[in-house]
This record gives C-alpha cells, structure tokens and sequence, in this order.
C-alpha cells in the first residue's frame, strides 16, 4: 500500500534524483504547476530521459492540463516507458478526458486530479469513465479557489465526495492532497488525522520532512491492530456474520477492514 507520495518539479533532475531514495513509497514528477512555460519542454525530455528505466520506487508524471499546449507532447513523450507507473491528470472535469487519454495511452494507469467544483459532482462519472482509471485525488488549492472557501470545513464535503465516489467505482481510497506548510508539522499531523477519519488512505507530499508524519499517522496503533486481530481471528472460525465475545457485531466488509489493517501493521513492523 502506498501511505507517501512525494511531489517533485520536472525541470530539476537532481531534485527527482534525491526524491527517489528520501523514503517515499512513490515519487510525482511534476510537469505542470511547478514548472514554467519556458521550462516545460526540458522537464519533459528529463522525465522521458529518467523513465527509460525503472526507478527504485514507482514514478508517476503530473502532466500538463488537457486542452493545454503541452499536454499532447506530455502524453506522446510519456506513455510508453518502461520506468512509468502512472499518468496523473489535472484538472480533470468530465470522464470523456479520461475516455480519450486512455485511447491514446495504451493501458498506462491513470489518475485523476479533480480541482474544480465541476470535477467534484462529476467524480463518480470519472471514477467510473475507463478501466485504466486506477484512483482520484482532490487539487485542493485550485478547488478552495473555485469554491471561494478558506476554512477548512469548507472542504469537508467535496473530500468526503471523492472518497465515496472513489470506493463506489472500485477504486482505492484516495491520498490526500499536499499540506503547504512544510514547518509546521504538528498541523500537519492533526490534518492527516482528519484525512484519515474521512477516509483518505495516505498523502502527498512537498518536501521529503512530511514524510515520516504523513506514514505515522496513517499506520493503525496497538489498539487498531489488536481489534483487527480478534476480528479475522473470530472470521476463520466463522463465515459470514458474527458477534464477538464483547458483543460487537461483524459482517464481512468489517472483516475486509480489519486484513487491511493487519496489512498496513505489517508495513510498520
């Protein structure tokens, strides 16, 4: 399972190199935001150039906006590398971008990145749009600015939106979008706990420091793991619905919960 995923800008080479080997479960190279016009065919030929070859972790590209200059070359320049694990999509709005992108790529995993209010009432649809979709992710900042929120309340629908679109089409729980402040990371940590209890699996990150925060937060403590431990303890001895000794009711989505909570114990054992 993959807890961290770690952003860095195409155009520096050497910053990619780094976040390669920092302790990232995934690195996104990134083409689009962090990169400027002037510098945009250069972080492409980079990012073709690393990708001949398979990284340590998995890479995933934040291409360029579709309908952008850019976007066409990013995908042609991308698509076919051995070193690719996944094409991340900006500002996706409708599933027909989906539809095309995965005509046009061959099978290469992709995500979407939903940072409009369009995007998020259109989330089941793109979640649903194509079978090489393999996950959803809200750009929260591009979103804040389209809704004209500030408060983090504001944007406690639109992530509980995007979770549930996500696992009605069968996809993983989503990661959360980035914290901005790479400081303060107490606010970080009380923020991935919110995550969490909304039902994101995992963050993305802006600078390798988040990173143990970010995997701390999201492994189960002791409690969790002795609670998932009875429950598929008491599943092998019984099919289907059970009661636990303390008198706690399990069906078989719970018990489903519990394997990946004894999973991502694993993980940090």
């Amino acid at each position: 399972m993959i807890l961290t995923w770690l952003y860095a800008p195409g155009d520096r080479p050497e910053v990619v190199a780094k976040a390669l080997h920092c302790g990232a479960d995934a690195v996104i190279v990134d083409l689009e935001d962090s990169v400027s016009v002037s510098r945009k065919e250069y972080a492409r030929a980079a990012t073709a150039e690393l990708l001949t070859e398979r990284p340590p972790v998995p890479v995933h590209v934040r291409v360029n906006a579709l309908g952008s200059p850019w976007a066409g070359a990013d995908l042609t320049a991308l698509a076919r590398l051995h070193g690719l694990a996944g094409l991340r999509l900006p500002k996706v709005d409708a599933p027909e971008q989906i539809t095309r992108v995965a005509d046009r790529t061959g099978g290469v995993a992709l995500y979407a990145l939903l940072e409009s209010a369009l995007g998020v009432e259109q989330a089941y649809e793109i979640a649903r749009a194509h079978p090489c979709l393999q996950g959803l992710a809200l750009g929260e900042a591009d979103l804040r600015a389209d809704l004209g929120v500030s408060a983090e309340a504001g944007l406690d629908w639109p992530r509980s939106r995007v979770v549930v679109a996500a696992r009605a089409a069968g996809l993983a729980p989503p990661a959360q979008s980035v914290f901005p402040d790479i400081r303060d990371l107490e606010a970080l940590a009380d923020s991935c706990v919110r995550g969490r209890s909304l039902g994101f699996l995992g963050r993305a990150a802006i600078h390798p420091r988040q990173l143990p925060v970010i995997e701390r937060c999201y492994l189960p403590g002791p409690e969790e793991v002795t609670a998932a431990e009875e429950i598929v303890s008491a599943s092998r001895a019984m099919s289907g619905a059970l009661a636990l000794p303390d008198g706690r009711f399990v069906d078989p989505a719970v018990v489903a919960a519990a394997h990946r909570t004894l999973t991502l114990s694993r993980r940090s054992g």
